[in-house]
């Protein structure tokens, strides 16, 4: 059994990065938060060194913090199904007119990089927090992985993270003159204009908003206890085997 065999994934991350990461395992899964200035330097290091060899990036997704953990869900009062939904107070569930003005939050955008290690069969989360929420800049991993281009081009036009250094940062899922990011939690859930064909103008046209805003989803945070154990009993046959 070699030395990468006898450690696990973690204690190798600690070991070679130290104060550098902060890692976190839930079952088989490794999450590791890092600095957006260190990216890239950990980032060649998990591709190239032995213990690592994450040479496969699965995927670069965004995420907007704001409101994270906030309740939109009546938990206290008798009721069934979308009766106890409340009246949206969080943050998108408004009209644009009247929409509550964001305070700065620190660590609110964040780029998260799924790796995959197909030589020593492993996989690590990587999430590296942007540090002004007014313009989360972060650097861009496409010169180290080429795969991540469209991806980072995607959170940049979701969420409006701008990755430095990437080749060709614009727009991939949005029309041409779209204004804002859509999966920024401030922006609302109903749009900012209804679009239709008006068969007179023979054109289309752009009007208002007729739609209410209503919380229908909650916002909820739990643990899936089906998915748990489905987990520890891998770990379980893992270790066996």
């Amino acid at each position: 059994m070699t030395d990468t065999q006898k450690n696990s994934l973690a204690e190798r991350l600690a070991a070679r990065f130290g104060d550098m990461l902060s890692i976190a395992t839930v079952g088989q899964d490794v999450t590791v938060e890092i600095a957006g200035v260190d990216l890239l330097a950990v980032a060649a290091a998990l591709r190239d060194e032995p213990g690592f060899r994450f040479g496969v990036l699965i995927d670069v997704c965004g995420i907007d913090y704001l409101g994270y953990g906030q309740s939109e869900w009546e938990t206290d009062v008798s009721g069934t199904g979308f009766s106890r939904g409340v009246e949206g107070q969080a943050v998108g569930r408004f009209n644009w007119a009247d929409r509550p003005r964001a305070e700065a939050q620190p660590r609110r955008f964040a780029a998260v990089i799924h790796l995959l290690s197909l030589e020593l069969n492993q996989r690590l989360r990587l999430r590296a927090f942007a540090e002004d929420d007014a313009l989360p800049v972060l650097p861009s991993v496409t010169g180290i992985w080429p795969g991540a281009n469209w991806f980072e081009r995607e959170a940049f036009d979701l969420y409006g993270i701008l990755f430095e250094g990437h080749p060709d940062l614009r727009r991939i899922l949005t029309d041409y003159g779209f204004v804002g990011h859509p999966f920024r939690k401030d922006f609302p859930l109903i749009g900012n204009v209804e679009v239709r064909y008006d068969p007179e103008q023979k054109r289309v046209v752009y009007e208002p908003v007729s739609i209410q805003p209503r919380v229908l989803v909650p916002r909820v945070i739990r643990d899936d206890a089906g998915l748990i154990q489905a987990k520890a009993e891998a770990a379980d046959d893992w270790r066996r085997n």
